[in-house]
């Protein structure tokens, strides 16, 4: 896609949001993070450009590349690693440039090699904003703790990791419930889980993201309380993969 249709895809998408949140009886805010897998540095550059700081990687590699390639150019974007975590690339994620938050925390173990990682780092001073991925969906192919689980993880972070701060809570759901009518179950899955989570620690439920909504159903998630929502293919066009 070229940079003026990538830019004006943009402004639609916003504006999209923005009229969802006027009807949404759940959410009062949502931001939009650009999840740019496969996609050039370019056209990242040209959303930044028009204002979006929020973007999203599935890859760790790509996210080193983009964000060292970006680094001087956009000195205030915003990273959010949206991708399985494997532990041997916690080090690479913690060190590329702008990194804001990970969405993708499933277990203790990966939260505590996060916490030490990011200890190292002079930007510890600011903690890393990480979420709790929920496999709402209860599929053997997703991601994400168990629902009952999440709140464990989710206080464990709170109490045992300095380095980071507990931001909320993530799921991506079925391609069938994604594509369905009417209110989607995965959504209210993950509503409920920071529902529970407040009313064990007393902490308002507000307080704390909802990343859920991606291209296909992000204005469905807006009506069903998300506060982030994660928008590529409706944004930068389908996803270019290199013939191997």
């Amino acid at each position: 896609m070229s940079v003026e249709t990538v830019q004006r895809s943009l402004q639609n998408i916003l504006e999209a949001i923005s009229n969802a949140i006027t009807t949404s009886p759940a959410t009062k805010k949502c931001r939009l993070v650009a999840v740019s897998k496969t996609k050039p540095a370019e056209l990242i550059e040209a959303c930044y450009i028009k204002g979006q700081r929020h973007f999203g990687e599935n890859y760790v590699q790509e996210l080193e590349e983009k964000s060292a390639a970006l680094e001087s150019k956009a000195s205030d974007i915003r990273w959010h690693f949206i991708g399985q975590v494997q532990s041997n690339k916690i080090g690479k994620i913690c060190g590329s440039p702008g990194i804001w938050c990970v969405e993708t925390i499933e277990n203790e173990k990966h939260a505590r090699l996060f916490d030490t990682e990011w200890s190292k780092k002079e930007a510890a001073q600011t903690p890393l904003r990480v979420l709790v991925q929920v496999n709402t969906s209860e599929e053997d192919n997703k991601g994400g703790i168990e629902l009952s689980e999440a709140p464990k993880l989710a206080e464990f972070i709170r109490k045992e990791c300095r380095s980071l701060k507990f931001d909320g809570f993530m799921t991506i759901g079925s391609f069938d419930n994604s594509h369905a009518d009417g209110v989607n179950p995965d959504f209210e899955k993950l509503f409920r889980v920071r529902q529970q989570w407040a009313e064990q620690t007393g902490e308002s439920a507000d307080s704390v993201e909802l990343s859920m909504g991606m291209s296909d159903d992000f204005l469905q998630a807006i009506q069903q309380g998300s506060t982030s929502v994660r928008v590529g293919s409706k944004l930068f066009g389908a996803r270019e993969y290199k013939n191997k």
